[in-house]
């Protein structure tokens, strides 16, 4: 049945994007597919994946690098709100979703498309992030998602495109479920779907085992500029050569490995694992800058619109009026949070050993126990009698009860 003439579809170059091409074509009577692969730092060849495209029987194929923007856009705004989903999740993947989304709405509007297509099956969580992306940004397209429905199995979706001349993998397919971009690398499926079963190294590509890491620690700078990391070890970088150069330190020295059950949107649990080398010691020397330069009831507050901000994007709510009423809250507290944090990578640990900045709340001469000391301890037991006094009129009526 035919459910739209032209159809922008976002395509990655395996077997399910693959196969949308001829079955959009064939079961559901589209005219022209139109494919779009985004470069997001993955390291892939864009031009085989452009190739792949045209010969599975697109009409055109589009690759677009929109690293940078990935970075600056969505990276680095969720590195200001300290985003991370369960409180161990720096949403590597997560993030990606709504600039593909964007990028979809953009080239369909350009290219007159009355719909845009995916890949995803119904069980994961990037259906709920494109779809929904999508109707905030134009709700007047059509989103079709083959995968979701055709009910084939892998090895009647790789029949399928054999059919129309896609050719199956030649070596024996990895039982993973593989996600990289710049940012890091998301795996599941295989082995990994029984919780108890350690990951085998063959899974990790961006952080060295443990055991292969220097025994000698490696210690690395990072300076923000009001929330936006800008620099390593006193050189200013771009936001790619940046993530790149920290992807690659912290992996070195194994950080950036997690292992954990995910609660997923659609109501089950997954057991995922995340290398995110550079992003992890990124949020953990903004997070710690914050300590540095936030008074103590902002930092408190913004624990809890962190949470918030996470479980939007984990879901798929990046364009929404919440999502937007929090980005400004976000971005109104790093006025002040720029410095300098120094991070010690060692054996599969990063660990905060110094930070600096001129926005500086600390202060040495009420903070020290030496003779500079210039804090009023006189002033304490009156406060402490002040701040005592409910706690101490509800036991006095315990008492008297």
């Amino acid at each position: 049945m035919g459910r739209a003439k032209k159809v922008v579809l976002a395509y990655s170059g395996g077997v399910d994007t693959s196969v949308c091409i001829p079955y959009l074509k064939q079961e559901w009577g589209v005219e022209t597919v139109i494919t779009l692969a985004a470069n997001l730092g993955q390291g892939e060849d864009m031009e085989a994946i452009r190739v792949k495209a045209l010969q599975a029987g697109a009409a055109e194929s589009l690759v677009m690098d929109a690293t940078e923007v990935f970075i600056r856009g969505y990276a680095f705004p969720a590195i200001q709100a300290n985003a991370l989903y369960d409180n161990r999740y720096p949403l590597s993947t997560a993030l990606a979703r709504p600039l593909i989304a964007k990028l979809l709405v953009e080239v369909a509007e350009t290219h007159g498309a009355d719909a845009v297509a995916h890949g995803c099956t119904g069980k994961g969580n990037d259906q709920v992030r494109f779809d929904v992306s999508i109707a905030a940004l134009n709700p007047q397209l059509k989103v079709l998602a083959p995968a979701r429905e055709w009910g084939m199995s892998r090895e009647q979706t790789i029949a399928y495109g054999e059919k129309f001349g896609i050719a199956s993998p030649v070596k024996k397919s990895s039982p993973y479920s593989i996600d990289t971009n710049l940012l890091g690398r998301s795996i599941e499926a295989g082995p990994l779907e029984d919780p108890w079963h350690e990951p085998l190294e063959e899974v990790f590509s961006l952080t060295r085992a443990i055991a292969d890491t220097p025994d000698e620690p490696a210690y690395v700078e990072i300076a923000f500029a009001r929330g936006i990391p800008v620099s390593l070890n006193g050189e200013d970088q771009d936001p790619i050569t940046l993530v790149r150069q920290l992807n690659d330190l912290a992996g070195q020295h194994g950080v950036g490995r997690i292992d954990m059950i995910e609660n997923r949107l659609v109501g089950i649990k997954s057991r995922e694992i995340y290398e995110v080398p550079g992003l992890s010691v990124l949020m953990l020397a903004h997070r710690d800058l914050e300590s540095l330069t936030l008074t103590a009831d902002v930092t408190q507050y913004k624990r809890g619109i962190e949470q918030t901000y996470s479980q939007l994007v984990y879901n798929g709510l990046w364009y929404s009026p919440l999502k937007q009423a929090l980005d400004a809250f976000v971005h109104q507290t790093q006025q002040h949070v720029s410095g300098t944090v120094r991070v010690k990578l060692h054996k599969g640990h990063a660990i905060v050993v110094g930070r600096q900045s001129s926005e500086s709340l600390y202060s040495p001469a009420l903070a020290t126990y030496g003779a500079e000391d210039e804090f009023d301890h006189r002033a304490a037991e009156g406060f402490i009698y002040v701040w005592g006094l409910p706690t101490r009129v509800w036991s006095q009526q315990r008492q008297r009860l």
